[in-house]
């Protein structure tokens, strides 16, 4: 029987791991005075403004489908919304494409884009979507480590070394989930460089592009010779604290938008039109929101990361998104035995960095988008837990 289950099932879906994140998602669900810091969702409702845009839209019968692109007017307001912030023109009729959530963008790019046996450079850590999304595609995900030497960012001379005859596409995640990374301007020049002399796309996954503490933040897309080879990925759910709507989009050239189309349609059909709705009203009405979290964020994220480095957990500041990423390594167990002892014998639950790649192992991820009085009592726990085990 156990034979059959393993021939009945796809072979890129048998190669794919469960995600290490559910194993304690699950078990935080049934621990209610868990302080959680292992999910990375806002703990912010969703604005009042943007939450009655919904509402209204389903009060006044507005129910049907949308175009398989979305709303003309959301990707009229995305587009105005881009040239404002980076100064790169997107046509709203073609050059744009509504997702349910920034989640199934990457999945777009990758099935769209990656031929079976391509290879896609991919920063270590790097989100648990990413590998499988690469996988489920056919392709063959290429992890580049990165360091705490380097506050995490991905360098462009780690990515010169992957490159081979197969490589197609280098996915960044920036700012980066699991650390906090944000790619300086320089870098990211130096990676763009790369991209055009080995003819090589690149998918740019930014949906924590608005939550950015004390740097500069660039997108890949708008350097030189950059657009017509980028496919930019954000959405909604950070910044608006809009995670449950499930509102995403893609901005890539024409032809490469018409292609992802094609999947999208067959698949998802459209984003819902509510939350469309909502998204057009976050665009228009909402930058005070996302600048009241954004503050909230970094000053949560300075008192967590500052705790941290002072009872010997070792931690980048984060420049964007709302992780730390403490190293843990020399506390005699493994980063997985961490989270699994941290969670049942002192009730936080923290993410294991093994479960974003490799160069995770002997950290963890500690999301700090909850209550500062949370984040107040969870290094108390930490402190005590350490105080414990360290060597």
């Amino acid at each position: 029987m156990d034979t059959l289950k393993r021939e009945v099932l796809a072979q890129r879906v048998r190669q794919v791991k469960p995600s290490g994140i559910r194993k304690f998602f699950d078990i935080i669900n049934t621990m209610p005075e868990v302080i959680s810091l292992g999910v990375g969702e806002p703990d912010f409702v969703t604005p009042e403004h943007i939450r009655q845009a919904g509402i209204r839209s389903i009060a006044e019968g507005r129910t049907q489908y949308t175009s398989n692109y979305g709303m003309i007017e959301l990707r009229q307001e995305i587009s105005a919304m881009l040239q404002r912030r980076y100064g790169v023109s997107y046509d709203p009729a073609t050059e744009l494409l509504v997702t349910v959530g920034v989640s199934e963008g990457v999945d777009l790019a990758m099935r769209t884009l990656i031929n079976p046996g391509d290879e896609v450079i991919a920063p270590d850590p790097g989100y648990v979507a990413y590998e499988a999304d690469i996988t489920f595609a056919g392709g063959v995900a290429v992890p580049v480590p990165t360091y705490a030497e380097h506050q995490f960012a991905i360098r462009a001379e780690d990515i010169a070394k992957a490159i081979t005859p197969q490589t197609k596409m280098i996915l960044l995640g920036n700012p980066n989930n699991p650390t906090g990374a944000v790619i300086p301007r320089e870098e990211l020049e130096k990676i763009a460089k790369l991209a055009i002399e080995h003819d090589l796309l690149v998918a740019s996954d930014e949906v924590y592009s608005r939550l950015v503490y004390g740097t500069e933040y660039v997108s890949i897309a708008s350097l030189p010779g950059m657009r017509e080879r980028t496919v930019l990925l954000d959405g909604f759910s950070k910044a608006y604290a809009m995670t449950g709507w499930r509102v995403g989009y893609v901005a890539a050239p024409a032809f490469i938008l018409e292609a992802m189309l094609k999947i999208h349609q067959y698949t998802i059909m459209c984003a819902g039109t509510a939350p469309q709705e909502a998204a057009i009203e976050a665009l228009r009405n909402g930058e005070e929101d996302v600048i009241q979290m954004h503050d909230e964020y970094e000053r949560r994220g300075r008192m967590f990361v500052d705790g941290l480095n002072r009872l010997g957990l070792k931690c980048c500041e984060p420049k964007g998104a709302f992780y730390a990423f403490p190293y843990i390594g020399h506390i005699g167990m493994s980063d997985e035995e961490f989270a699994e002892k941290l969670l049942f014998e002192e009730q936080v639950a923290v993410v294991p960095g093994s479960s974003f790649g490799a160069a995770g192992r002997g950290y963890v991820r500690c999301a700090y988008c909850t209550a500062y009085d949370k984040l107040e009592e969870a290094l108390r726990r930490i402190e005590r837990f350490v105080q414990k085990y360290q060597r």
